[in-house]
């Protein structure tokens, strides 16, 4: 059935392939920037992943005028009024963002700093409170998960106030994103799996829960078959160029469909257990995906059986009877999450992360249900029905 509205909006430029890195200074020279920053973390630097991008700038009118490496994993109002400070010191024209979710949040929040003046980022947080577009911004993303690189939105800790400032605007959208495998192949085993599942929980619910549409949907199936193709291919051989790509790829589809369709309850309960017990995002989806949708099945059953065909393929899903393929499109995530465990040890239940304690789930489950994700859910719950997942989750 066709929605009787809806709206659906990606502005950002993809530039993707095996040399897209080589792109970047003519993309800029067309925006009329000269001076570029790269705002960083120290892991990607020391790894050397931006010798191909220092290298793509030879020879060409484009500077690299400065790059800041000091953006800790969990960014801060702090790292934002560094990262200003430095770009207007060396006279920046553009930002490149180089990294995961922490480095393009804290590019992203720089970005209205440079562009408005000034240290105070308080007074632009909240929904659309940027008056005007922003400065030449560009996404080279490290890890193939968060699909930052195509969201309006912006998380940074006030450190002092310890809580989480969220930014929303179509202004915080990059200008291009910029996929190049090369970027992604060093990240390790355990990395690219919880990344993966990022993704994976991001496509899922865009096409499951209630703000889903046909271009969305369009957008996350792909994302599912590419992950489920590709995933393992990678953890094979993690140099794999091809699969690399096609995982970033992935994310980055993962990221349209869900900034426009919104996510669900995995997202209510991984927001949660993250501020509980500061597990990282990615983990938060691997451990909680199954169960929540095994939760939602008796809403929307056909919509999770939809998910059997990206994820298993036509014959198997031609072999599933009708009824049977929500059950078993459910079963392929946990026997996914089990082939995952064995390769590389990403937890599968809450007790086997270490981190999580039987009496913390009251205050999760408190948490995720004023969590802003649940009024996407398909399925009303209750703090009495969070409690029973988490349960099941342990």
């Amino acid at each position: 059935m066709a929605k009787s509205y809806y709206e659906f909006f990606c502005p950002v430029k993809v530039i993707a392939g095996h040399a897209a890195l080589e792109h970047i200074p003519f993309e800029l020279a067309s925006l009329g920037s000269k001076r570029p920053m790269i705002i960083t973390d120290k892991g990607v630097r020391n790894n050397g992943l931006l010798k191909p991008i220092e290298a793509a700038f030879e020879g060409t009118d484009v500077v690299l005028a400065h790059i800041f490496d000091d953006v800790p994993p969990d960014s801060s109002l702090e790292t934002v009024r560094a990262a200003a400070e430095a770009y207007r010191t060396n006279n920046c024209d553009a930002i490149i963002a180089v990294g995961g979710g922490s480095v393009i949040d804290t590019s992203k929040a720089t970005n209205i700093l440079v562009t408005e003046g000034g240290d105070d980022l308080l007074k632009y947080s909240g929904a659309h409170n940027l008056p005007r577009p922003l400065k030449p911004f560009f996404v080279i993303p490290t890890t193939s998960g968060t699909g930052s690189e195509v969201t309006m939105v912006a998380v940074v800790s006030d450190t002092q106030k310890q809580v989480k400032m969220a930014f929303a605007s179509n202004y915080l959208m990059p200008h291009a994103a910029i996929l190049d495998p090369r970027m992604t192949q060093t990240l390790p085993p355990h990395l690219t799996a919880m990344t993966a599942m990022d993704a994976m929980t991001h496509a899922v619910e865009a096409y499951t829960c209630l703000a889903a549409n046909p271009m969305s949907d369009a957008y996350a199936t792909a994302a599912i078959k590419k992950i489920s193709d590709n995933l393992f291919n990678v953890l094979e051989n993690l140099t794999d160029a091809e699969g690399r790509l096609e995982l970033a790829q992935a994310s980055t589809m993962a990221g349209v469909a869900f900034s426009n369709s919104m996510v669900g309850l995995v997202h209510s309960l991984g927001h949660a257990l993250g501020a509980v017990a500061h597990l990282p995002h990615g983990l938060c989806m691997n451990l909680f995906l199954p169960y929540v949708l095994e939760y939602n099945k008796e809403v929307n059953g056909n919509k999770i059986a939809d998910l059997l065909f990206p994820l298993v393929g036509p014959d198997i899903y031609a072999q599933t009877p009708a009824d049977q393929r929500a059950d078993k499109a459910i079963s392929t995530l946990l026997a996914m999450r089990d082939r995952l465990f064995s390769l590389t040890k990403l937890p599968r239940t809450l007790s086997e992360t270490g981190k999580v304690t039987k009496e913390q789930l009251d205050e999760v489950a408190e948490k995720a249900l004023n969590d802003g994700s649940i009024i996407y859910n398909p399925k009303e719950a209750t703090l009495k029905d969070l409690k029973s997942i988490l349960e099941k989750a342990w």
